[in-house]
């Protein structure tokens, strides 16, 4: 073991850069550093600010080794041929903070530093074994001219650029959503399979250090809330949810938002959805049974409204041509009729068309 822990070997120098749309992160990173032992870690998040913007600076450095085989060679003779090896890196104040707070600025990069300090050993092509010691990050420097400059250790700087396996999520995420165990949940979902998983309620209360007792508090709660989140950001995963019991069942679509775009103002107008919502109620005798569900989705997701409205003139029509008269279906006979045309909707978009089972729910 190295005798000497502030003998410290920098070899690589980077400046904060212009931010990247979308960013690069290693399934091996979440693993070990996002997701312990497949448990959230309680990152604050502004920690995780820092570790988005130290991977966006270090993008141009990623590669997949399999493909590159010269570039992991190139890393082992740089960074794996002596122990304590580290690169520098800083970072601009105001994107960790927006009001610039140095208590929110200092604790974050505290604990980075604390969290999972220790010494790490890594085997390079050689198989000579490499040892570091530190955290994340090692002896960050709080600079007023606003920046905080610190160390990266090579252990986890491999981690970082060597991507065996990764996943893109847009940069932006950190400061659009607020919630730090929103912004796992969003980097979790980048590795459930197209076709959906189901987990238990315990699982996902596990999983994310949650305590819900049902299974509708928690897709209610704290599903429901990220997933309008995500849907108002472009190029994003997002995802439908649906349970039975105490069984949920999460369904991933990249979410383009070009329908969104396309919406004109008087669509999104909220005195325009509402009398349309009380037309629904009054044609169609909504009043006494449980439309939570669809009048939720009307309301606040732009993207399913417009779906909604295009199954509805599907409906229409098949009536017409049936001969039926559309006000004589009612009830909870109306949404089930309305969700069937709902699936044909969205399994004629192109994200239907990649994730066919991820239609949205209004029953």
């Amino acid at each position: 073991m190295v005798s000497d822990q502030s003998r410290k070997i920098i070899k690589r120098s980077y400046d904060d850069i212009e931010n990247a749309k979308l960013i690069r992160i290693g399934n091996q990173f979440a693993d070990d550093f996002l997701f312990q032992d497949n448990k959230a870690t309680a990152i604050p998040i502004n920690a995780l600010r820092i570790i988005f913007n130290i991977i966006s600076i270090l993008r141009n450095d990623q590669f997949m080794p399999k493909k590159q085989v010269r570039q992991l060679t190139l890393f082992d003779e740089e960074f794996e041929t002596e122990n304590n090896v580290f690169i520098s890196m800083k970072i601009r104040n105001k994107k960790i903070s927006e009001k610039r707070s140095s208590k929110q600025i200092v604790e974050a990069y505290e604990y980075l530093t604390k969290f999972r300090m220790g010494w790490y050993t890594s085997k390079n092509i050689a198989g000579k074994d490499i040892k570091t010691f530190g955290g994340l990050i090692s002896l960050p420097t709080y600079e007023k001219r606003g920046y905080t400059s610190f160390l990266i250790s090579s252990f986890w700087l491999k981690k970082l650029i060597v991507l065996t396996e990764y996943n893109h999520i847009i940069y932006e995420l950190v400061y659009e959503i607020r919630n730090n165990k929103h912004i796992l949940f969003a980097i979790w979902l980048l590795k459930v399979p197209e076709d959906g998983t189901i987990l238990k309620l315990s699982t996902f209360n596990q999983k994310f250090g949650l305590n819900y007792k049902t299974s509708n508090d928690f897709c209610v709660k704290f599903l429901r809330p990220i997933r309008l989140s995500l849907d108002k950001l472009e190029d994003q995963l997002s995802f439908n949810y649906k349970y039975e019991g105490d069984m949920i069942s999460i369904i991933p679509y990249l979410n383009k938002n070009d329908e969104n775009k396309s919406l004109t103002e008087k669509t999104n107008d909220t005195r325009v959805i509402n009398q349309r919502l009380r037309y629904f109620r009054r044609r169609y005798c909504l009043e006494g049974i449980d439309s939570t569900r669809f009048v939720y989705s009307y309301s606040n997701i732009s993207k399913i409204r417009s779906e909604i409205d295009k199954a509805y003139i599907k409906f229409i029509e098949n009536n017409r041509a049936k001969g039926i008269a559309s006000n004589n279906i009612r009830g909870i006979y109306f949404l089930q009729e309305l969700q069937k045309f709902l699936i044909e909707v969205y399994r004629e978009s192109e994200t239907g068309k990649r994730f066919p089972n991820a239609y949205p729910v209004i029953l």
